[in-house]
């Protein structure tokens, strides 16, 4: 049973678990969920693409039947870099005798297929027409602009393709704040990982486990961090999507070992960071 620990006080943070606090140095955050929103609503594109590609060689299965697997499998991987899910699907059409194409061609059809919609917020950001933060998680300036004046080391890293990555941190004006680098998903997807990232940090910098404080909306990151040692913040975001996906993120994020949760934004994160930073 789970134990039950006191919020902090005048804070929307739950301590799941206490972690060692006053030694953080290097904070690494996820992007999409916890801090960008630019790409919310990324499954309304990427399930009916995958049924679509599915549909003809499932000859005797009915197509609420595909949705729900694909929803499954599309769920379970979020969090990864993209080309996973596009692996996924790969084995999905070879199971039912198809010919699959290359993932990454995959990846290219869903990346062309949710691209108009990030365009789009994109150019309204550009024009004036939306502010920054209203495609950002609310607070999530506030908090880097906490971390950073603590003088911490700021990293983002993603399983979106690190060029997307930039132009949107760039278009959110927070790209910036990251002066420990931006890490995304590359062409050869062996070659990045969230786990690569943090190993590489502790290892660049000699850091014990506690020394690097893990922020994220997903399980990944937070598994990748308890891996280590070092503390994990989990944020129950909400996103939009019809498929209802991601609506047991704070079970997830349980599952996982989150030290602390965080919800439904970083409306509290001064009061979290005096908890973990202690300075």
């Amino acid at each position: 049973m789970l134990t039950e620990y006191p919020k902090i006080p005048k804070t929307s943070v739950e301590i799941v678990e206490p972690p060692v606090t006053g030694k953080v140095r290097h904070v690494l955050l996820d992007f999409d969920g916890t801090l960008s929103m630019i790409r919310d609503g990324w499954q309304d594109a990427m399930v009916p693409m995958m049924v679509e590609v599915l549909k003809p060689c499932s000859k005797n299965e009915p197509v609420e039947a595909l949705k729900a697997l694909v929803i499954d499998f599309v769920d379970h991987l979020t969090g990864k870099q993209t080309i996973y899910q596009m692996i996924r699907l790969a084995e999905e059409v070879a199971k039912r005798g198809g010919s699959p194409l290359d993932p990454l061609e995959y990846k290219n059809i869903y990346n062309q297929r949710f691209r108009p919609v990030v365009q789009k917020r994109i150019s309204e950001l550009r024009s004036g027409k939306a502010r920054p933060d209203d495609l950002m998680v609310g607070g999530a300036r506030e908090l880097l602009e906490e971390l950073r004046r603590r003088g911490v080391t700021l990293y983002v890293a993603s399983g979106t393709d690190i060029e997307f990555v930039r132009e949107e941190a760039a278009v959110l004006a927070i790209d910036h704040y990251f002066n420990g680098g931006i890490f995304g998903a590359l062409p050869n997807y062996q070659d990045f990982s969230k786990e690569k990232v943090i190993r590489k940090i502790l290892a660049d910098f000699h850091l014990e486990g506690p020394e690097l404080l893990v922020i994220g909306d997903g399980y990944v990151e937070i598994e990748n961090a308890r891996r280590v040692s070092a503390i994990a913040v989990g944020l129950v975001s909400e996103e939009s999507n019809r498929y209802h996906m991601n609506a047991d993120k704070r079970e997830r994020l349980l599952r996982a070992g989150a030290h602390l949760l965080a919800a439904p934004d970083f409306r509290d994160a001064r009061g979290m960071l005096e908890y973990l930073l202690k300075n």
